[in-house]
């Protein structure tokens, strides 16, 4: 278990599926996280995937959403990537931020990582803002990167933060 200032990360398990489905379902989340009709499936292939950690997100004893990361082991290229989404019921209070806050650290702290990154929709502002907070810096634009719901490719925000960056 990781402790934040507001959330505890605990591993996320397959009793956690139906409510980190039923976050993934809500329109907030579902634009920027998407999946077939089957978004159990979905969390549950996160979960059986080797290289993906994933925790569950609670705040005061309730689950508020997911936050995952891989490594990139080359050793010539090592880092971490993460990615978040939060109940929309939870948002604006800062959770987010303490969930990558709190994750980060300890990923610096138990595993040696110096860098991080974090790739959202460049259309997610107020996700672009909350890594900000952090101390993520813009690296760039990645055009044409992901495909919508709708078909058509769109834009991410390529993000990274160096350990010596992180914000309190």
């Amino acid at each position: 278990m990781l402790r934040g200032r507001a959330v505890t990360l605990r591993p996320a398990t397959d009793a956690d599926v139906p409510a980190l489905a039923e976050i993934r379902a809500t329109p907030e989340v579902r634009r920027w996280w998407r999946g077939d009709d089957d978004l159990a499936g979905a969390v549950r292939a996160d979960l059986a995937d080797e290289t993906l950690t994933v925790y569950a997100i609670e705040h005061s004893g309730r689950l508020v959403g997911a936050i995952q990361w891989y490594a990139e082991t080359d050793p010539d290229y090592r880092h971490a990537s993460l990615d978040i989404f939060l109940d929309p019921a939870a948002r604006g209070a800062g959770l987010g931020g303490d969930a990558v806050r709190t994750l980060a650290r300890h990923l610096v702290d138990e595993y040696g990582h110096h860098r991080f990154t974090i790739d959202p929709a460049a259309a997610n502002t107020a996700a672009i803002r909350a890594y900000a907070k952090v101390g993520f810096r813009p690296v760039g634009i990645m055009r044409r990167y992901e495909r919508g719901a709708d078909g058509r490719w769109h834009d991410a925000l390529l993000m990274d933060l160096l350990a010596e960056d992180l914000r309190d």
